[in-house]
């Protein structure tokens, strides 16, 4: 104990800062960002799969794929549910553009299987997820 420290009363020297508890939107929030990081962390994971297996050993991934994922991580993004969101097969609402939707149907009907072997507990929670009922749809606001 310093010189200092003596000076103190010592309640001031051994209580703790006390922290308030979160907020319900704080945890919301929080569970939306962790569940969103979720999706874009197994979509990447798929899509570098893909990508090794399909356009070659270079660059992974190549121009083609890391241009879905900036398409996905943006659509993730700009997502109306969140921490509610299902898996984009159960979704209501398809962001996705036609072709760019056809593009990652192609990336995970070849990397969904083949995930589960490299990254059991990611496919796992993305299989639960699927699982999940899609929420009603948003209104529009148009009136």
């Amino acid at each position: 104990m310093s010189d200092h420290d003596a000076d103190r009363p010592r309640a001031d020297r051994e209580t703790p800062v006390a922290t308030p508890a979160p907020r319900p939107a704080d945890r919301d929030a929080r569970r939306a960002r962790r569940r969103l990081d979720r999706e874009a962390r197994t979509v990447r994971l798929m899509l570098e799969l893909y990508c090794r297996d399909h356009h070659g050993p270079g660059r992974v991934p190549c121009a083609a794929c890391d241009e879905l994922w900036r398409y996905v991580q943006e659509r993730l993004a700009h997502c109306p549910f969140a921490a509610d969101k299902p898996t984009c097969l159960r979704c209501n609402v398809h962001c996705f553009r036609p072709a760019m939707r056809e593009r990652i149907r192609e990336v995970m009907r070849y990397a969904g299987p083949r995930i589960t072997w490299r990254h059991p507990v990611l496919a796992l929670r993305h299989l639960l997820d699927g699982r999940r009922p899609p929420p009603a749809r948003r209104p529009s606001g148009r009136g």
